[in-house]
């Protein structure tokens, strides 16, 4: 995923922020376990919370314990003790990792050199979980062919990330899947691609690279498009947002998910409303330098 998955922190418990910090590390712990320690340097708090959420579904307790790693060598911190769903999270991202940078090398991006870091860690990825190498695999494809055509369909262009986290998940869960964890997971990943998007507007006019907002709004700007397109985009998020609702209710959890429910409910909302709002803040940005300058 793409770092956007954040926790709405004033209304986070402390036990929560404890846990997510735990699950972070511990997730660490456990992409080094199955992908070697460079794979390590892509962690997202996206996966954490995929950790929280995937542990919580399938009734699998974490245990925590007080460690030291390679970035805190001093004081022991809370660490989540890595399992098999920690591992198998951790080829996930690993394998997103991989597979993004090979995009943005395909674009003519610079970043796209860094996926040799993680070439090894993918290729272990392929031996232990072939299935989450060959989900990423065909959904990145169809990703590619609708960027090749230039889509600018906007529901058309997140299928394929929606379709990839709803697989993915179906392969994390095993049996404790539903059709309420693939409607959660669908809505996150089509969540996902927009909220990429929109943060993306304005480097990718000025850099000529795919957006599908733009494709669909034709405005130079992110401030453009979201004038010129806000009601059919509101509609979108709010449709997605009740749709994550809905599947939470019909989910079992197992233990405690005031985190998850956090993230859901509240972060990811607030996270949009940022995005929506961040051409405001550089034009508000804009006009404080220009003050400065007078």
């Amino acid at each position: 995923m793409f770092g956007y998955i954040n926790p709405d922190a004033p209304y986070l418990f402390k036990k929560d922020e404890t846990l997510y910090k735990a699950l972070y590390c511990g997730l660490c712990k456990g992409i080094g376990k199955g992908c070697g320690q460079t794979a390590r340097t892509a962690l997202t708090y996206d996966m954490a919370f995929t950790s929280a959420l995937i542990h919580n579904i399938k009734g699998q307790d974490v245990k925590i314990e007080r460690a030291r790693c390679a970035l805190h060598l001093i004081k022991k911190r809370p660490i989540a003790v890595p399992d098999e769903t920690t591992v198998a999270v951790g080829c996930v991202n690993t394998a997103l990792a991989y597979y993004k940078l090979c995009d943005d090398s395909a674009d003519g991006d610079k970043r796209g050199i860094l996926r040799h870091l993680y070439k090894k860690g993918f290729k272990r990825t392929l031996k232990s979980h072939p299935r989450v190498a060959r989900i990423i695999k065909r959904q990145t494809e169809e990703q590619g062919a609708l960027e090749m055509a230039g889509c600018a369909i906007i529901d058309a262009a997140c299928e394929p990330t929606a379709v990839m986290m709803r697989d993915l998940s179906d392969y994390l869960l095993g049996g404790y899947a539903t059709d309420d964890t693939r409607k959660l997971f669908y809505a996150l990943g089509k969540w996902v691609y927009l909220a990429d998007a929109l943060d993306d507007y304005d480097k990718d006019v000025k850099k000529k690279r795919f957006n599908v907002l733009y494709n669909a709004y034709g405005e130079s700007s992110l401030c453009g498009a979201v004038e010129k397109g806000r009601a059919e985009m509101e509609f979108i998020f709010d449709s997605l947002f009740a749709d994550m609702r809905n599947a939470l209710a019909g989910i079992k959890f197992y233990f405690n998910h005031d985190l998850t429910d956090n993230i859901i409910l509240r972060g990811i909302p607030l996270k949009t409303r940022s995005l929506f709002n961040g051409c405001r803040c550089k034009n508000a940005q804009g006009a404080e330098n220009e003050q400065k300058k007078s």
